[in-house]
């Protein structure tokens, strides 16, 4: 049988790590299952010009990534990249783009229209607020960029209700949108028996600390500088507690900083950037995790991680994470308030969470496989093709 041949546009990708790129993988890989030939075309940061992952086919474009250094991944395809772009749009048979505001997706949107190729586009954030000129830079580009790629769909999935109702506010079709909720491995993210103990001695936490794991890129909008002020409040209150925060990002020396000047490292760790071969590992070292963005979530796939390894969330409601987050299994609080943030950890951590384990596991295997997601994916496909 004939594959259908698909072209799938995203600003970055593995082995360049975020949320997008994760989407991208999964679905890709599975899609090679299901009759299709996908081949992804991506920004070139430190690869070669073509590369394979997990039997995709990865085609790179070369880009300015002047906004990389400042914590804003946009890359601005140059005039070379065009015949890159040309090729993998004339040879599929959809195009589908991630990210609504990328040049790359407006590119990808232009091409297919241009070759009569139905275009699929997914959005994966709300707005993301910077509290500096970056928010009026971003807004102006909603309003150009954003606007037209989001024009020229012929379907837009959004990965979550606070996505949809984002793309609607910048004059998305209601009748091309569709609401696809993100995915997660259950076989890689999963309650491991004995890593508890083996990571924690790894780590030099304490066996009877209470651990508060966060996996975040150190920067401002994803909420680290909250999270610094709600475990000073913390651990004052309860010295057992110990927190994790898994990452790196242009705010790391501040993060290192800060925690200094407040007296709490020992109760306050940063390991670092931790491969995702590895992560499921520190998803076991911990009792609860939490999630103190400050805006942009369009649905975390690190919350859908942590429960998936059977761990209680405490986020900040923001974005599409209250439509995952489930009764008794996690809290929700207002962004950038790190008294509230600090009160609902202290109550988790008076609770022994342990007999609902099984119970939380057996929702995230019913309701966020990443074979569900993309039988719906492929249902969109087809309706187009």
């Amino acid at each position: 049988m004939v594959q259908t041949r698909l072209c799938i546009v995203t600003h970055t990708f593995l082995p360049h790590v975020g949320g997008i790129e994760k989407v991208v993988n999964e679905q890709s890989k599975r899609l090679r299952t299901r009759n299709f030939e996908p081949m992804v075309v991506t920004n070139r940061i430190g690869t070669p010009k073509n590369y394979v992952v997990d039997g995709v086919k990865v085609e790179c474009y070369e880009s300015l990534n002047t906004g990389f250094r400042l914590g804003i991944p946009y890359s601005i395809p140059t005039v070379t990249s065009l015949p890159t772009f040309l090729k993998a749009v004339k040879s599929s048979k959809i195009v589908h783009a991630h990210g609504h505001p990328y040049l790359t997706s407006l590119v990808a949107g232009k091409l297919a229209k241009m070759y009569s190729k139905p275009f699929v586009l997914t959005q994966h954030n709300t707005f993301i607020e910077y509290d500096s000129i970056f928010d009026d830079i971003e807004r102006l580009n909603d309003l150009t960029v954003g606007k037209q790629t989001l024009k020229d769909a012929d379907k837009i999935i959004a990965v979550s209700n606070a996505t949809k109702d984002y793309v609607l506010s910048l004059g998305a079709k209601p009748q091309k949108v569709k609401v696809l909720h993100n995915g997660v491995d259950l076989v890689k993210f999963r309650p491991l028996a004995g890593k508890r103990e083996e990571m924690r001695k790894k780590l030099g936490i304490p066996q009877n600390a209470i651990v508060v794991l966060t996996v975040r890129r150190l920067v401002y909008k994803n909420g680290v500088d909250t999270l610094i002020d709600t475990a000073n409040i913390a651990v004052k209150k309860n010295p057992r507690i110990v927190f994790l925060a898994v990452g790196k990002g242009p705010d790391s020396d501040s993060v290192k900083l800060r925690i200094q000047q407040l007296g709490i490292e020992a109760n306050f760790k940063l390991p670092g950037f931790v491969s995702d071969e590895d992560l499921p590992f520190y998803y076991n070292t911990a009792d609860l995790f939490v999630l103190p963005s400050k805006s942009g979530e369009g649905l975390p796939l690190v919350a859908l991680e942590a429960m998936a390894c059977a761990l209680p969330v405490i986020a900040t409601n923001v974005g599409g994470i209250k439509e995952i987050l489930m009764d008794d299994y996690g809290k929700l609080v207002p962004p950038n308030q790190p008294e509230l943030l600090a009160k609902a950890i202290l109550e988790f951590a008076a609770v022994d969470f342990s007999p609902r384990k099984k119970e939380l596991r057996a929702m995230m295997e019913e309701k966020f496989s990443w074979d569900a997601n993309v039988e719906r994916l492929v249902e969109i496909y087809e309706e187009l093709i």
